[in-house]
C-alpha cells in the first residue's frame, strides 16, 4: 500500500487501449486518495511521424472519459507534453509509473533530476498487458487491425 504520491505518467494513449488503462489505473493507486496524477499526452508536433493519430483534444477526451468512470478524474492533471520528459524533470512528483518500453525513458529522468539536485522518482514499472496471443498490446498492433483495444486478434499472423 502506498501513502499519498504525486505521480506522473506519459504517453501518446492512441488507442486507449487495456495497457492504458492498467497503467493509469496503477498511477492512481500509487497517488492515493490524497495525490494527484500527472499525465503527459504527446502533442500534436510529437506525434507527426505516427500515421492515423487523433488530435490532442480527442485523445485527452478519451482519458478523461476513461477517469471518469474510474471516480478519480478530479485527482488528474492533463496537459500536453512537447518533449519526452515534460515536468517531470522539475515538478513535484515522487513517482512515475511505466511500461518496460518506456523504462528508460525514466531512469534518464532520474539521472537528469539528480543532475539539477532534485530528488529522484520512484519508478514503478508495471508489466506490459498481453493481447490473447501472449504478446503485448500496442497502438500500433491495434492500428494494424492484429487487435483490438482489449488483446482479442483480428487477423492471423
Amino acid at each position: 500500500m502506498f501513502i499519498s504520491m504525486n505521480v506522473c505518467i506519459g504517453g501518446t494513449f492512441y488507442p486507449l487501449h487495456k495497457g492504458h488503462k492498467t497503467l493509469l489505473k496503477k498511477a492512481f493507486e500509487v497517488a492515493g486518495s490524497k495525490g494527484f496524477v500527472f499525465i503527459g499526452v504527446t502533442s500534436a508536433s510529437m506525434t507527426k511521424k505516427k500515421k492515423e493519430i487523433a488530435s490532442f483534444e480527442s485523445r485527452k477526451q478519451s482519458i478523461e472519459q476513461f477517469l471518469a468512470e474510474e471516480n478519480v478524474i478530479k485527482q488528474a492533471i492533463i496537459q500536453s507534453l512537447s518533449n519526452r520528459f515534460g515536468p517531470a524533470l522539475y515538478g513535484d512528483f515522487d513517482a512515475i509509473v511505466v511500461s518496460p518500453e518506456t523504462q528508460s525513458t525514466a531512469e534518464e529522468i532520474n539521472r537528469r533530476r539528480k543532475y539539477l539536485r532534485k530528488k529522484p522518482l520512484q519508478i514503478i514499472v508495471i508489466p506490459f498487458v498481453l493481447s490473447k496471443d501472449g504478446k503485448p498490446i500496442s497502438s500500433s498492433r491495434i492500428r494494424r487491425k492484429e487487435i483490438n483495444e482489449n488483446g482479442i486478434i483480428l487477423k492471423q499472423e
